[in-house]
């Protein structure tokens, strides 16, 4: 009858030695994904609970009061905080609200990285810091609508996530026209999932969604995709063997797409967030208008926000969100 022999401690140590080192490897980035995921839900949950609540609303323009002196200075402001309290707080569960000078109170985060993972930026606490071209000129103005430099509020959800509100009680409805993102976009929520507990980075645990028209609202929350993607590719043409925008970002990713028209002006409003150096061009759409050859699509500046409607002929640049 033969004898079994037991392991020796050393060989005990050694495999357990070898137990801790591949779990060392390997957890982080199951704990990642774990988290990634869980992030992924919560995003399309609040955005779900959001477009609800303001769904709900007969008009997204007009609240608090906001006026400028002959400089362009704002001496009153109390749009955002009354946004949330007379508005959002009627048809959505609140919290805790907070003014501008302390959102830090509502968990926002002093600091955030952005989706690139390069820097490390100030968390905005006005229009022009959320986006210095939604302050431009003249493309601030059309069509009966503005936008107002206004101060960010803050409030807490019920589910332990922090929310920004830049809030423009200036906004106009929707125009089949080309026209200009800035006086459009009436609410832009900038928020952090679990408040200021790291890792506070845009595309992790920060997001943003965004309310545009005065009536009949659009909500958007479109996830942008990490990776540098701003080479050209054309929407459409007739030449053999080139690539149009839809096909472009499939080939980038199974699980991502084109933006749509107001998921794009979402990333420009927020672009500062996603990538401080991006590029100025023009970004296509999703929102084929004609599929014919000569047809039209819209497509998103970069520069000035200028949304219009161009040639599927054209050259453009592509920016994909994940599905």
């Amino acid at each position: 009858m033969k004898k079994f022999r037991g392991f020796t401690l050393a060989e005990v140590l050694i495999t357990l030695a070898i137990i801790g080192i591949v779990a060392a490897i390997t957890l982080p980035s199951l704990l990642v994904n774990v988290n990634e995921k869980a992030w992924d839900a919560q995003k399309k949950a609040l955005h779900a609970r959001l477009a609800q609540a303001i769904g709900q609303m007969n008009t997204l323009g007009g609240y608090g009061t906001y006026t400028e002196d002959e400089e362009g200075t704002a001496t009153v402001d109390t749009a955002a905080e009354s946004f949330i309290l007379d508005a959002l707080s009627k048809v959505y569960k609140i919290n805790n609200v907070c003014g501008p000078d302390k959102l830090s109170s509502c968990g926002i985060p002093s600091k955030i990285t952005t989706l690139d993972a390069v820097s490390e930026i100030n968390f905005p606490t006005k229009m022009k810091e959320l986006n210095a071209k939604l302050l431009n000129g003249s493309h601030r103005t059309g069509e009966d609508g503005d936008m107002a430099d206004t101060k960010a509020a803050a409030f807490e959800t019920v589910n332990g996530e922090s929310i920004a509100v830049f809030y423009n009680p200036l906004c106009s409805s929707d125009t089949t026209a080309n026209h200009y993102t800035q006086n459009k976009m009436c609410v832009n929520f900038v928020y952090d999932l679990n408040g200021e507990e790291g890792p506070n980075q845009v595309g992790k645990d920060v997001g943003f969604i965004t309310a545009f028209y005065n009536k009949s609202p659009v909500v958007v929350a479109p996830i942008p995709y990490s990776s540098n993607y701003t080479s050209t590719v054309p929407q459409y043409t007739e030449n053999a063997g080139t690539v149009d925008a839809q096909t472009a970002c499939k080939t980038m990713g199974e699980d991502l797409r084109l933006p749509d028209r107001d998921e794009l002006a979402s990333l420009f409003v927020n672009v500062p967030l996603i990538n401080p150096g991006e590029s100025s061009g023009g970004y296509w759409s999703g929102s084929v208008i004609s599929l014919s050859a000569s047809g039209l699509t819209w497509a998103q500046g970069f520069s000035d926000g200028a949304r219009n409607r161009i040639t599927r002929s054209a050259v453009g640049y592509v920016r994909c969100i994940r599905k």
